[in-house]
């Protein structure tokens, strides 16, 4: 029998778990395996980028799960600091251009893995390529960023955008000292939840020192002789003097050559994929992490949700169809957690907007509650928001914000999401309890209460 060979274009969470799960499953007299990688990092948690930023995760390397060097000890190869820069699919065949020397080749497939990940949002602004300013997305791009925290001596930072990157660097940045701005468009930070509890959100940053200006869109980057960032200028012509600009505008996929090669695409530019991650289409391409679409099980819409978590499920659902087994994504219902110094922000389903967007009429109930039993020491507040399908009492989504312990409450509705639960089902779910732990009744549970009279009220 040949030897197929299998290339694989990205070396991060959704290329590598599919050319090592393909490699469990093949040895190298089966199936060849190349992965070229433009940064000098594999297999890194760029979640934790962050933390490393500020301080709470000592060394950089502590992110890598597995180096290069350690995938090829398992017989794969691995180029780094090698960018694929065109597609041939009626050739099947890549060409890859090496970054140090600047030679090009091509290489032949006979499976292909498109893992080419995100980028991070680069408007066309004056001064937006200026030393300092910094989009934070690969490891490559933390390293570039530390580099210049500890070139500059100033301690004044912007964060352009309040999405899960900008308040996270925002938190980083405060960690390290700096005095942080944080401008964005809209309403309210955090755009993923509904206003009024992103409120909840600029409220407590502004309490912990972050200055948070909300509908401020940033029009030109000011630069000194040097070319060096020094001021921020947005459109009501304000000032906001920067030794340091992070950029936390969100990502989009980086499908630039999936385009120039004509495979499908969603509305957000992200490549469409069946459940076994083929593009669709293509019986020999596959292509999962940062650079899909996925199916959100809650509206029915594919959508663009940049996670670790998906890219690593792609990558084993991937691994296993080129090795010759079987499995399938079936796809999500957009859970995210995030925090800011001590608040923790969590989400998951459709927010009022989404809700809205796909037809769906709904009730929604918010409540205040406690991490813990009320008199026990040290318990802290948090705010749940429910939405619920009118008529039917389908749970849509949920958004908590609130002190330790919030967070992770979220997978409590993730798993009544993909259950496709009534929120007066969830009343009577068997939830632990322990004062240390919860209030007798959870403040998800709580919530779901107050949806099941709201769902009462609204009538048909």
């Amino acid at each position: 029998m040949a030897t197929e060979r299998l290339v694989v274009v990205g070396g991060d969470a959704a290329g590598m778990s599919a050319a090592s799960q393909a490699r469990r499953l093949k040895g190298p007299a089966e199936l060849e395996i190349v992965a070229f990688e433009r940064g000098h990092f594999t297999s890194y948690s760029a979640c934790g980028i962050p933390y490393w930023v500020g301080g709470l995760v000592p060394e950089r390397d502590d992110l890598i799960a597995r180096t290069p060097e350690e995938h090829r000890a398992r017989g794969i190869d691995l180029r780094t600091r090698t960018e694929v820069v065109a597609l041939d699919v009626p050739g099947q065949r890549v060409r890859s251009r090496d970054l140090d020397s600047g030679s090009e080749s091509w290489t032949g497939y006979d499976q292909l893995v498109l893992a080419t990940g995100a980028r991070p949002v680069r408007p066309r602004l004056p001064g937006i390529g200026a030393h300092g300013v910094h989009g934070i997305q690969t490891l490559d791009d933390g390293q570039r960023l530390m580099d210049t925290l500890e070139r500059t001596a100033g301690r004044r930072a912007v964060v352009v955008g309040a999405g899960y990157i900008g308040v996270e660097m925002a938190e980083a940045l405060v960690g390290r000292g700096y005095e942080v701005t944080v401008l964005h468009r809209g309403e309210q930070p955090m755009a993923t939840l509904d206003p009024d509890m992103g409120g909840l959100v600029h409220r407590a940053m502004n309490a912990m020192g972050i200055v948070t200006v909300s509908r401020a869109e940033v029009t030109e980057v000011l630069t000194d002789e040097e070319g060096r960032a020094r001021a921020v200028v947005t459109a009501a012509g304000d000032t906001y003097p920067a030794d340091v600009v992070v950029l936390g505008l969100g990502v989009e996929p980086r499908t630039a050559l999936a385009r120039a090669a004509g495979l499908p695409l969603g509305p957000s530019d992200g490549l469409l994929t069946d459940l076994s991650m083929r593009v669709r289409g293509h019986a020999n391409i596959w292509s999962g992490g940062d650079c899909v679409e996925v199916l959100d099980l809650v509206s029915g819409r594919t959508r663009h949700i940049p996670l670790g978590t998906h890219a690593n499920k792609h990558g084993q659902v991937i691994g296993s169809g080129v090795g010759g087994g079987y499995a399938t994504f079936p796809g999500v219902v957009g859970t995210a957690v995030s925090k800011v110094c001590e608040l923790e922000i969590a989400r998951t389903g459709l927010r009022e907007k989404d809700a809205l967007d796909v037809g769906l009429r709904f009730v929604t109930a918010t409540i205040t509650s406690t991490n813990t039993a009320g008199y026990y020491p040290g318990a802290v507040e948090m705010t749940v928001k429910m939405l619920a399908e009118r008529r039917t009492g389908r749970l849509l989504g949920v958004q908590i914000v609130g002190g330790e312990g919030a967070a992770k409450r979220v997978d409590v509705a993730a798993v009544a999401l993909t259950a496709g639960m009534t929120v007066d089902r969830m009343v009577s779910l068997d939830l632990g309890y322990a004062p240390p732990f919860s209030p007798v009744w959870d403040p998800v549970l709580v919530a779901a209460r107050k949806a099941v009279s709201a769902v009462r009220a609204a009538g048909v």
